[in-house]
């Protein structure tokens, strides 16, 4: 009896499985690199993996005669996902995968490293295709996270549709969270779907909350903490917190993640000269000569609070109407300064790369200077130096920290949306409130 096809089945699966090892050993060493190197070799990382990659690619081409047209498929496969282990598209893996889905249409994880290598040559429309494909053999975190992210880049024609995309993004996210609690990629992608939130529909501090115990699940995964973007975007939410010490601490921990990143660097960069400038702006009044900041406080009235000047505040904690007493800026309290009310001057406005949050400094008729952040204001509006500003129920952060060398130490006033104000005794308009879009970091970008 003849046995030879048998012997040559047995022989192809063989193969298979071996080059399906060596496939898995490598994702492997990437995905887990950190457990084993030292953060300073992450410069090494890709270099190492490509050589290992060439290595095994060795062995896919001395071992194809051997598989037998019935493994067709899978080799494809693990061919295009060998190749699609380094962050460059590959034209070769392209055309691997795409024969592997054409082979096996049922495969979820060929339609998933398909999309994958399409969404690294920025056809987007292509890998959502793909990623939809894999949903509708399987439902799958990987297919739920991937669409999450590109549910987020799709180009809205309207607010409507921004809206529409996020909740979209929002939704795949949670499924994906849902299916694996333990998977840190996934809470990873439900933390940028918060923040995107934030940007697109409201800056809503309570959302940056939801971002961070997102990250926070994210970290407990040793795959997940490894990868620069997590810490990028976990400092650009701390950094919208107000936590200016832990964002500068973040983006340089995905700095050193990814070397060759230089997004996280630039960030640093531009927070520490932010708040260089805060610093100087406030321990020097704006840098306003003498005279004109001695007119300035001179000019302070309590007529300028407006309706504030013993007039009723819906409170934004309790919601009752309740009575402000004015006080001077230099006994505000750290935290939330219920029905108490403050009156300056603007001084200044501070530079700021990103158009989040508005920044000024107020300066009262004593002569305190602090410095306000105002979110949820529509693009182009804002205050300028000389208007009175009344903001009721100041929440305050004192800043006190050092960071490589420079000291940081002035009080914050986060004012969460314009409407709250009294500017030169009238209740901002409506007008001043908008919503505010930003692009966190864009898998393959």
């Amino acid at each position: 009896m003849d046995n030879s096809g048998d012997t040559l089945k047995k022989s192809s699966e063989d193969v298979i499985y071996s080059l399906q090892e060596k496939v898995n050993r490598l994702y492997l060493y990437r995905d887990h690199y950190f457990e084993n190197h030292k953060i300073e070799d992450a410069i090494q990382k890709n270099s190492e993996i490509e050589k290992k990659l060439a290595e095994i690619l060795g062995d896919f081409k001395e071992n194809e005669s051997s598989v037998a047209e019935c493994d067709r498929a899978r080799y494809n496969f693990l061919r295009g996902r060998l190749l699609n282990v380094v962050p460059k598209y590959s034209k070769e893996a392209e055309n691997l995968l795409s024969k592997a889905v054409k082979l096996d249409p049922k495969s979820v994880e060929a339609w998933n490293e398909l999309g994958e290598c399409f969404w690294k040559n920025d056809e987007l429309k292509k890998a959502t295709n793909c990623f939809e494909g894999a949903l509708k053999e399987q439902k799958n975190k990987i297919s739920l996270r991937n669409l999450s992210m590109l549910a987020r880049q799709e180009s809205s024609k309207s607010r409507d549709d921004l809206i529409k995309n996020i909740e979209k993004g929002l939704s795949y996210a949670k499924e994906a969270v849902q299916l694996d609690t333990h998977d840190g990629l996934s809470w990873a992608v439900l933390g940028n779907a918060h923040l995107s939130s934030f940007f697109g529909i409201q800056q809503n501090p309570k959302i940056l909350k939801q971002c961070l115990s997102a990250y926070s699940q994210a970290e407990k995964d040793i795959v997940a903490k490894s990868t620069p973007d997590l810490h990028y975007n976990k400092g650009i939410t701390l950094k919208y917190e107000e936590e200016y010490e832990l964002a500068l601490e973040s983006f340089n921990k995905a700095a050193l993640y990814d070397p060759t990143w230089e997004q996280p660097t630039m960030k640093e960069r531009q927070l520490v000269k932010y708040l260089n400038e805060i610093n100087e702006l406030v321990s020097t009044c704006g840098k306003m000569k003498a005279k004109r900041l001695q007119q300035i406080l001179q000019s302070i009235d309590s007529k300028q609070l407006g309706p504030y000047g013993g007039g009723s505040y819906t409170s934004t904690t309790t919601q009752q109407t309740v009575k402000l007493d004015e006080i001077s800026l230099n006994t505000l309290k750290s935290g939330l300064n219920e029905e108490k009310v403050v009156l300056g001057k603007v001084v200044c406005t501070v530079h700021n790369e990103d158009s989040v949050p508005f920044t000024f400094c107020l300066v009262d008729k004593v002569g305190t200077c602090v410095v306000v952040t105002v979110y949820n204001l529509a693009d182009g509006k804002g205050v300028i130096i000389g208007n009175s500003v009344a903001i009721p129920e100041p929440y305050v952060t004192d800043v006190n920290f050092t960071y490589k060398e420079n000291k940081y130490k002035f009080t914050l006033i986060r004012v969460e949306t314009p409407l709250v104000m009294v500017v030169n005794s009238k209740k901002v308009s409506r007008d001043l409130q908008a919503g505010v879009q930003m692009s966190i970091f864009k898998k393959f970008d």
